[in-house]
């Protein structure tokens, strides 16, 4: 069964932690950008959302050198990555070990439902597939199932 993917969700920029006061400020300063005051706490990474008008965010990860969620080389979630909302996560995943497909997960990072599965495609490039309903950009976690 093909992954039903339904949005752009965001756009990941892992930097250090210097860099991202300095992507806030370019991102909510020069291009003013709402910055999203309900970003969830991620332990050990530095950083900010930002609301785009069409609901998708740029997340800007602040972490100086490897992020703690690190799971070898290649496989540290706060590099740079487009982040892809579906239908099912756990379907996704069954597709993806059902293709073969190399991945790694992160689970409960942000959130204690939060399943995040990362892949690469063909260039290299970091690709996060999670569950739509589980988060919008702007919206506090527990008002999120009732916004879909």
């Amino acid at each position: 069964m093909p992954i039903k993917v339904l949005e752009l969700h965001h756009v990941g920029f892992g930097v250090t932690n210097a860099v991202a006061e300095e992507m806030r400020d370019f991102y909510a300063g020069l291009l003013q950008l709402p910055q999203d005051a309900t970003r969830w706490n991620i332990p050990g990474i530095h950083g900010y959302w930002i609301n785009l008008p069409n609901g998708t965010q740029v997340h800007i990860l602040g972490s100086d050198g490897p992020s703690p969620y690190a799971k070898g080389p290649g496989k540290d979630p706060v590099n740079n990555h487009i982040a892809l909302a579906v239908e099912d996560v756990l379907a996704a995943e069954a597709e993806l070990i059902a293709r073969g497909v190399e991945y790694f997960t992160l689970d409960n990072v942000a959130s204690p439902s939060l399943k995040q599965l990362f892949i690469h495609d063909p260039a290299g490039n970091m690709v996060e597939i999670h569950q739509k309903n589980e988060r919008r950009p702007g919206i506090a976690k527990e008002s999120a199932a009732s916004n879909g």
